[in-house]
C-alpha cells in the first residue's frame, strides 16, 4: 500500500504552490513526490479534504447565427515559451458558482456574452487536468456566445488572441498548431458532429 507520510509546503504564491510529499512506495521504499496545487495551504489540498471542488472552468462555446464557429483563445504560456490554442478558461473565485465563473471569464477574456446550457451535471463534473503533476480540477461549461470581441478586459499579464474558428480553421489548427488536450478532444467532435452539442443530449 502506498502511503503519504508528510506534506511540506515549499512555496506561498497566489495562484499555484509546490508541495513536497514524503511517501512510502508499495515495496516499503521511502521517496519524495512533488505536487503543484492551487491550494493556499496543506489543509486545502485535495489530499487532505477528500473533496473535488473545481479550481477552474473551461468554456466550450459555439458562436454565430449559424452556430458554426467555436470560440478559442491563442494564448502565450510560459511553460512552453510559445502560444497554444485553448478554450477560454479561468479560475473559480472563493464562494463563486462555477457557471457564474464561466460567464465572467468569457467576458473578461473575449468581451463576449456567454449563455450556459442546462445539461446533465455529469457533463460538468470537475475533472482532473494533469493529475500526475497537480491536483487541479476544472469543470467544463457548455453554451453559446454572442456579441463583439474585445480585449479591453484582459489582465496585463494575459497575452492572447481571440479566435472564432469554423471547421476548416479547426482542422488546420489541429494539424498545424499547439493545442491544449482538453480543447483538442472537443475540437475533434466539433469537426465531425453536425450538432456540436449532440453528445450532451440523452
Amino acid at each position: 500500500m502506498v502511503t503519504i507520510d508528510k506534506i511540506t509546503q515549499k512555496t506561498h504564491n497566489r495562484f499555484v504552490n509546490l508541495y513536497d510529499l514524503d511517501v512510502t512506495h508499495k515495496n516499503g521504499e521511502a521517496a519524495h513526490y512533488y505536487v503543484a496545487s492551487r491550494a493556499k495551504s496543506e489543509e486545502e489540498l485535495k489530499i487532505r479534504t477528500g473533496e473535488n471542488h473545481p479550481d477552474g472552468v473551461i468554456i466550450y462555446s459555439i458562436y454565430g447565427p449559424e452556430r458554426d464557429k467555436v470560440v478559442l483563445v491563442r494564448q502565450y504560456r510560459y511553460p512552453i515559451g510559445d502560444f497554444v490554442y485553448e478554450f477560454p478558461a479561468g479560475l473559480v473565485e472563493v464562494g463563486e458558482d462555477y457557471r457564474e465563473a464561466a460567464v465572467r471569464e468569457m467576458h473578461e477574456e473575449t468581451g463576449l456574452t456567454f449563455k450556459p446550457l442546462d445539461v446533465d451535471p455529469m457533463f460538468e463534473e470537475p475533472r482532473f487536468t494533469t493529475v500526475g503533476l497537480t491536483d487541479e480540477s476544472c469543470a467544463t461549461v457548455y453554451g453559446y456566445a454572442e456579441g463583439k470581441i474585445s480585449d479591453r478586459f484582459l489582465e496585463e499579464s494575459e497575452v492572447l488572441e481571440i479566435v472564432l474558428a469554423d471547421r476548416d480553421e479547426v482542422r488546420r489548427i489541429l494539424k498545424e498548431e499547439k493545442v491544449a488536450i482538453m480543447c483538442a478532444y472537443q475540437l475533434m467532435h466539433f469537426l465531425v458532429d453536425e450538432e456540436p452539442f449532440r453528445f450532451l443530449k440523452p
